[in-house]
């Protein structure tokens, strides 16, 4: 028989970097999760990344034992990254802060696939190239 589940708690870690601090402890404090144990193997999973905001969807259930999925980091995070930029423009649609190429969105976009609501590469190019519109990046060839 299957484990009942308690709660689904979403939650954005730097990779490697977790701690029992908040967001961390509260979050899974509140349901009586080991948040050591958490802190533990999500520092494991995630240290190839290292400091990359990343985010984890954890699954708690009755006998207080949890389960956790790695996704695929933010694609403002990766489009920052690789405009080499620290924030995006207050203003995206008078000032723009940096550019990206087709082949960087292309990359991105095959790397947050599996998380997007969508089927085909295209299809999740052009959601990525909107985010880097609204962040106030230009996109060149």
């Amino acid at each position: 028989m299957a484990k009942e589940i308690l709660a689904k708690i979403k939650l954005q870690c730097p990779a490697g970097q977790a701690t029992p601090a908040p967001p961390v402890g509260p979050a899974l404090g509140q349901h009586g999760v080991n948040i050591g144990q958490f802190v533990k193997q999500f520092n494991d999973k995630t240290k190839d990344l290292q400091g990359i905001l990343t985010p984890a969807e954890i699954t708690v259930f009755k006998d207080k034992t949890f389960t956790f999925i790695i996704k695929s980091p933010p694609a403002s995070v990766l489009l920052k990254q690789s405009a080499g930029i620290v924030k995006g423009s207050p203003e995206p649609n008078r000032q723009k802060v940096g550019q990206v190429n087709k082949q960087q969105i292309r990359e991105i976009a095959a790397r947050k696939l599996a998380d997007l609501n969508v089927s085909n590469l295209e299809s999740a190019m052009r959601i990525i190239e909107g985010t880097a519109h609204t962040m106030g990046l230009k996109i060149v060839d």
